[in-house]
């Protein structure tokens, strides 16, 4: 490698810094040109450097201009990546014409045409507790107070109410699917 010997004299990092600075711009501009993009050319430059480090020693006995290393390592690089990326496309978004773009709320309106059936098919206690507390936000025991009952009974009530409703809206479900 052809470099002054007071770098090398000094010692890795020493020679590291030499080197970049009298490298590190043409293997930026060479990257840059590749790749179109500084971030990804600024990477390829430091990936080019980590394994100049680790070859060091062999670097610093050839003979040879360690530029020409340098931009064959650089080169493999950009090639790596390049192939990689045709192997793994970047995932967007899906294609904005195959789906709907209108929320038209049909499918509200389907929603609670639903649950208004499946509300009116339980009987009025099992109903009123789950409009009370779901729908009012009324807590269990204000709910309970109301109507008269014991909380345990409102409770209960709610228990098979909300059990009955899944039913129904899982039957629905999948008469729908």
């Amino acid at each position: 490698m052809l470099i002054d010997s007071d770098p090398v004299a000094h010692g890795t990092e020493e020679t590291l810094r030499f080197l970049y600075a009298e490298h590190g711009r043409a293997l930026l501009a060479y990257a840059e040109r590749f790749t179109g993009d500084r971030g990804r050319a600024e990477d390829v430059v430091q990936e080019t450097f980590l394994r100049a480090w680790r070859q060091l020693p062999g670097l610093l006995e050839d003979q040879r201009p360690v530029r020409a290393w340098l931009l064959r390592v650089s080169r493999r690089l950009l090639v790596d990546a390049a192939r990689a990326a045709r192997a793994r496309p970047p995932l967007g978004p899906a294609d904005p014409s195959r789906e709907p773009t209108v929320d038209d709320g049909v499918e509200r309106v389907l929603d609670h045409a639903v649950l208004t059936d499946a509300l009116r098919r339980l009987s009025p206690a099992h109903r009123h507790i789950v409009i009370e507390t779901y729908l009012l936000g009324t807590p269990i025991n204000s709910t309970a107070a109301r109507l008269g009952v014991p909380a345990g009974t409102a409770r209960s009530r709610l228990h098979y109410a909300l059990a009955q409703l899944r039913g129904q809206l899982t039957t629905a479900i999948t008469t729908t699917s």
